[in-house]
């Protein structure tokens, strides 16, 4: 008793400790916790991806992401009418073609499903922000984001075709465009290729550590992608490495990146960490589809509040580093914001 007596007066007596120190003094009400809060979620810093198929007054569900469409244009510009009124100002295209071939040839034809998509975004809100994701995995018969050599996906021989993608959604009025596929170069080549077309201003959003991951599975359903053999972990990243991130990256800013992405988020905030503090460029994470559909589906059984915990895991990805989050909760996120 004599030694807790002691400790206390000690305390009591000093310039720091219990009950001179009080942590709880800041905590007390909503209005105090706002002033000194360290982290904020604004609506501008959230990209909402879509889903974008061919026709007219598509608005097609998704089973495993609920609130989520495949949509066409048409309604795609209403939903980026919806985003911009919540002060959501980005969204990320994502194509899906009535038709696919072995070397995905609809990813950089002219008249293309995501082409066809950012002339009329652009036409119609040229204040909207247009990234587009650079990848052939929805427009090949085969899945994968490359070219093939037998069951393998060839490298060299895929980058041609990747720059040829971006460059046309560049043309389309494209405002970046986000290199998905892994494949060594990528962003190399695209820089080179939008340069050789006068496009030396458009920037690169490179997906520079995207982890072959199993939180992929219904944005692989949404946009209708699942390999149809084998798997993408021969070019995706393996979720065990760490280091391995930031070589990714600073070979990525060395080709001429001009931002760069950890993909998923939720799972590697201690990626998200050690990028946000090894590179001076923008840092952007993807709240992936199964971290969406996993809050959906616990949501729906009662087992959690769907708007803390989105909003936490939101807070807990920018806490760790992010300047941007590309997230299905983008709209929803906006609405409850203070």
């Amino acid at each position: 008793m004599n030694d807790l007596l002691t400790t206390h007066t000690q305390a009591e007596r000093g310039a720091s400790g219990f009950p001179t120190v009080r942590m709880r003094r800041l905590r007390s009400g909503e209005a105090l916790r706002s002033l000194v809060r360290e982290t904020h979620l604004r609506p501008e810093e959230f990209v909402y991806p879509l889903f974008i198929r061919e026709g007219s007054n598509v608005r097609e569900p998704v089973g495993s992401m609920p609130g989520v469409y495949q949509l066409s244009s048409d309604e795609a510009a209403r939903e980026a009418e919806e985003c911009l009124a919540l002060g959501v100002r980005s969204v990320l295209l994502f194509g899906i073609p009535s038709d696919k071939d072995e070397q995905g040839s609809g990813a950089w034809a002219e008249v293309g499903v995501v082409q066809h998509a950012v002339r009329e975004l652009k036409a119609r809100y040229p204040e909207l922000l247009v990234v587009t994701d650079v990848c052939l995995c929805e427009y090949t018969s085969h899945g994968h984001c490359g070219v093939l050599r037998g069951d393998d996906v060839d490298n060299d021989l895929s980058l041609d075709l990747l720059a040829r993608t971006a460059v046309s959604h560049v043309e389309a009025g494209a405002d970046v465009v986000a290199p998905s596929n892994m494949m060594d170069g990528t962003v190399g080549s695209i820089r080179r290729a939008l340069d050789a077309a006068g496009r030396s201003a458009s920037p690169i959003l490179a997906y520079s550590t995207k982890y072959a991951s199993a939180f992929y599975g219904p944005f692989r359903e949404a946009a209708e992608s699942a390999p149809a053999f084998g798997d993408r972990r021969s070019y995706q990243m393996d979720p065990a490495n760490r280091r391995e991130a930031l070589r990714e990256v600073e070979l990525d800013v060395e080709e001429g990146a001009d931002m760069v992405m950890v993909k998923p988020a939720l799972a590697y905030l201690d990626v998200i960490s050690d990028v946000r503090a090894t590179t001076g460029l923008p840092v952007a994470a993807y709240n992936v589809s199964g971290e969406y559909s996993m809050v959906k589906a616990a949501a729906a059984n009662g087992w959690l509040d769907e708007r803390r915990a989105a909003l936490e895991i939101l807070t807990s990805i920018k806490r760790a580093g992010a300047d941007f989050i590309i997230t299905y909760y983008a709209k929803d996120a906006a609405g409850w914001l203070p």
